[in-house]
């Protein structure tokens, strides 16, 4: 993100009080904010905190006779790198989908010609609207970013989905989103980013949803960030990537083919699907177990006090499929997300499971790693493990996709 610079629209609602960190781990990346307040946003942060924290001026009015002297609201649309949206409430949405342009935030989302993330943020009863839902459904077909909303308590003191999401996963999507990153730390990568020209890689990402009945699912707390920021990795060295993605908070990134799923079933098809390939980089977190006849409907409590039986199979284990497939890539890289004895766990993953490469990462809450936006990795692979210091994940990302290259030259 260094050197990039950021148009940060900001909506009106509670979530609005989180923007001031979310500046602060903007800044912290190296790229500059311009913030830009909707009216009622200036009701719950002032333009004056924004932008001290921004190092420059924080907007809201369009009719700034000063800025619009030099058609003020395109050149902000334009000299922007990313236009992020958070909070994105309700009305915001309703209005980017209408394509209204009454104020300045609306201006400069109509008139950009730079991809638009938007961070929703709302009561869950608002966002499972149906109008809500249509309108996100319209900003996603017009090719808007998402990340979030989380799942959790409100303000209001309901519980659901609808809370924006963490200002380290908004980051994590930012970095995500900017098309054409150069790669830090690594000068190699720049001089040569076309290593993987012509290579076909396919990246799994993200977590499976595995439905229980219409509205319920098992799924893990897995963000996509790692996966992402690999595929991202890999197109920058020229690879032709597929990503076959679960439901991840993080979008995926411009350049590659995404295939999106939702279950484990389904992510095996994809990966089916996509075959041919010089090599597999298997960073989703599948889940081991499916219900075994999801209901059909809602299920309900008995008032029994007794918890549904639930039959549980399991899931393919896909690693070790595309392993022993018949037509199997060159190189096949696993991941091993453990709490305890890391190495050890993923040693034996990696026999057990016939890839080439383990990626292992110690998950346990105190690490933060797991929907965080760093990684401490150990490589495992043939000739023993290298244990990689503790970095960004685009970062951790690129040393990998180097390795890659490595292999396949």
């Amino acid at each position: 993100m260094q050197g990039k610079r950021i148009l940060l629209i900001v909506g009106g609602g509670i979530a609005a009080t989180k923007v001031p960190a979310l500046i602060r781990l903007i800044r912290a990346e190296g790229a500059a904010v311009t913030p830009v307040l909707t009216r009622a946003a200036a009701e719950f942060v002032t333009p004056l905190s924004l932008s001290v924290l921004a190092g420059e001026a924080a907007h809201e009015g369009l009719f700034d006779i000063a800025a619009e002297a030099e058609i003020g609201h395109i050149q902000l649309s334009r000299r922007a790198d990313l236009v992020v949206v958070a909070p994105a409430t309700a009305n915001l949405m309703a209005r980017m989908a209408q394509g209204m342009a009454d104020d300045l935030p609306s201006t400069l989302l109509l008139a950009t010609d730079k991809r638009v993330l938007i961070a929703p943020a709302m009561n869950v009863r608002m966002w499972q609207h149906p109008a809500t839902q249509r309108n996100l459904a319209t900003l996603r077909g017009d090719g808007i970013l998402t990340v979030g909303p989380d799942e959790g308590e409100m303000a209001c003191g309901e519980f659901g989905p609808g809370r924006m999401a963490e200002p380290e996963a908004i980051v994590a999507a930012i970095r995500a989103a900017l098309p054409g990153s150069p790669l830090k730390l690594l000068p190699e990568a720049q001089v040569q980013p076309a290593l993987l020209a012509g290579r076909h890689v396919i990246v799994t990402s993200g977590p499976t949803h595995e439905p229980i009945d219409p509205v319920r699912y098992i799924a893990n707390r897995s963000s996509g960030a790692q996966g992402t920021a690999i595929a991202a990795a890999l197109r920058d060295l020229g690879a032709r990537v597929s990503f076959v993605t679960g439901p991840a908070q993080v979008p995926p990134p411009a350049g590659v083919e995404v295939i999106r799923v939702e279950t484990a079933l389904q992510m095996q098809e994809a990966v089916a699907a996509a075959l041919p390939a010089d090599a597999a980089v298997m960073a989703a977190a599948v889940a081991d177990w499916r219900v075994a006849a999801a209901a059909e409907r809602k299920m309900k409590k008995d008032g029994s006090g007794r918890p549904p039986e639930l039959e549980m199979v399991e899931n393919p284990d896909i690693l070790a499929w595309l392993s022993h497939h018949a037509a199997r890539p060159a190189l096949v890289v696993g991941f091993a997300a453990e709490t305890h004895d890391v190495i050890a766990h993923a040693s034996a993953k990696r026999a057990r499971k016939g890839c080439d490469w383990i990626v292992a990462n110690d998950v346990s809450p105190a690490t933060g790693i797991m929907g965080g936006t760093e990684n401490a990795v150990t490589l495992i692979h043939a000739d023993g493990a290298e244990e990689w210091p503790r970095l960004p994940k685009a970062e951790v990302a690129q040393r990998l996709a180097l390795r890659i290259a490595e292999a396949l030259a």
